[in-house]
């Protein structure tokens, strides 16, 4: 039903947690793909499944959308010509094409209780095309039988009659020519006890009806993907072309799952990723080229060059390990493009979660010195915590290798030259001048004062550079510490 050729895709999430990962690669290609083509971006909301319904799920998923700019052009908060875009708002309307599906010879209605079907379950079968006449159904029942039983009132689905011995054939994007054996497809239900339709059902009229040109979604879906065909041929309409785009794995095997969280440490969901401080920019340029190679050596995409650079034909087929290495490697690219105003107000509410206060100025200077050194913006914070307060313990490696027997009296003695620098002239150029006066009057290499000075100020060996680290610091701050790293470390 898509009009001419024009593109026309969809994201349709169930609203049933927050979104995952996965779940935004798959809006990201749909996105890419529509802009590439200019065509429409649609998101739909299939949330017929009402037992595993999540109230915040929804705000979830457009927040997330949003947060990483993957605008839609029709949607159940932007409207659009195909509104509803709930599918529970939608049931009548599905109800009317299960009818058809049934009335057309490729649908049938089941009676079977919650004892028949358990009793299936038991002897280890499905409901398909060979179980289907040991059970009750309008195909081992006669018309009146049927009429009677829904003039009663009595509980019934319906489901699909998938044929014998045939071979569902079509053609995906990604993977080419797909065929399944109609004897190992079950008899899918497609409208429930309740009146709502199933995903298989809802999806197919849906599409059809919002002139969807092209179903790019999760490989999970493929082999629900001949039940669809079977439904499109028996209403007569054509299909959408297919692509099913390869799973995110674990490092550890399997696809990514939320024990993956908990066991290697690697978020799964969008939120995590907002709440750990990840760029947007850098979790979309990752999650671009987990599955689609550009064809170069290029790894840096703005999202309108992706829009560019993006084909189907370069989404490969194969399942792709998650390597979140590789995503803080992308995203501290994009920390470093920030400005220094806008890390600042990034990383401020970082700040404060940890308990710490810090004018602007003083954040601005502290952003300036390790941009370059983090990959996501909380790590301002958690990796560089002396700013805002005194280490409360050394890094023994620094100290083995840092602390000298002539260590206590020169950062002593510096720590004097620094008591009689005027505050405001406590700047990076005043203390290199003061310590490189004090390595050449005591013939030493200035190594010898600055390893012990970061040492003592810092906590640890590594850092920015330790002039600047001392100047943001300031002059209190750092003879306090030098003089009780002194006495600590003697």
């Amino acid at each position: 039903m898509a009009s001419s050729d024009r593109v026309r895709v969809r994201f349709a999430p169930s609203p049933t947690g927050h979104l995952h990962i996965g779940g935004l690669r798959t809006a990201l290609y749909n996105y890419l793909f529509a802009r590439k083509h200019g065509g429409d971006f649609l998101l739909r909301i299939e949330d017929t499944d009402q037992s595993r319904y999540v109230e915040t799920a929804e705000d979830d998923i457009m927040d997330a959308l949003q947060w990483t700019g993957l605008t839609y052009d029709e949607g159940p908060d932007v409207g659009g010509e195909h509104a509803p875009y709930r599918q529970s708002k939608r049931a009548d309307l599905y109800r009317s094409y299960a009818e058809k599906l049934v009335e057309a010879g490729a649908a049938y209605y089941a009676f079977d209780t919650e004892e028949d079907l358990a009793a299936l379950r038991d002897e280890g079968v499905t409901y398909d095309l060979h179980t289907r006449h040991q059970m009750r159904n309008s195909i081992t029942m006669s018309d009146d039988q049927v009429q009677d039983r829904l003039d009663a009132g009595a509980d019934y689905v319906i489901r699909l009659k998938v044929p014998e011995r045939e071979t569902v054939r079509f053609e995906d994007e990604i993977r080419g020519a797909v065929s399944f054996d109609s004897d190992e497809i079950d008899d899918q239900v497609l409208l429930k006890s309740d009146g709502l339709p199933t995903y298989h059902l809802a999806n197919i009229v849906d599409d059809h009806l919002m002139e969807i040109s092209h179903v790019i979604r999760g490989e999970e879906w493929l082999s629900s993907t001949p039940k669809h065909v079977l439904m499109y041929e028996a209403l007569g309409w054509t299909p959408p072309t297919f692509a099913h785009l390869p799973l995110i794995m674990s490092p550890n095997g399997g696809k990514l799952s939320k024990r993956d969280a908990n066991t290697l440490g690697i978020p799964v969901y969008v939120t995590d990723y907002q709440e750990e401080g990840y760029e947007p920019e850098g979790l979309v340029n990752y999650l671009a080229l987990l599955g689609w190679n550009p064809g170069t050596e290029e790894e840096l995409f703005a999202l309108d060059d992706m829009v560019e650079a993006f084909s189907l034909e370069r989404v490969g087929a194969s399942g792709v390990q998650f390597d979140l290495d590789k995503l803080r490697w992308v995203n501290e690219h994009y920390v470093r493009a920030l400005s220094v105003e806008a890390l600042v107000d990034r990383v401020r509410p970082y700040v404060e979660d940890a308990g710490y206060s810090a004018s602007d100025d003083r954040l601005h200077e502290i952003c300036e010195l390790v941009q370059e050194r983090v990959q996501v913006v909380p790590e301002i914070v958690t990796d560089n915590r002396y700013f805002f307060e005194d280490p409360d313990e050394y890094e023994e490696a620094g100290v083995e290798k840092r602390w000298k027997d002539a260590s206590a009296d020169l950062l002593s003695t510096y720590a004097d030259r620094l008591e009689s620098v005027e505050e405001e002239d406590f700047d990076a150029d005043t203390v290199e001048t003061e310590l490189r006066n004090l390595a050449d009057e005591e013939d030493v290499g200035a190594g010898a004062i600055i390893h012990p000075a970061r040492l003592a100020v810092s906590g640890r060996s590594y850092g920015p550079g330790v002039f600047g680290l001392l100047a943001t610091v300031g002059k209190q701050a750092c003879i306090r510490r030098m003089r009780r790293a002194v006495e600590t470390l003697g």
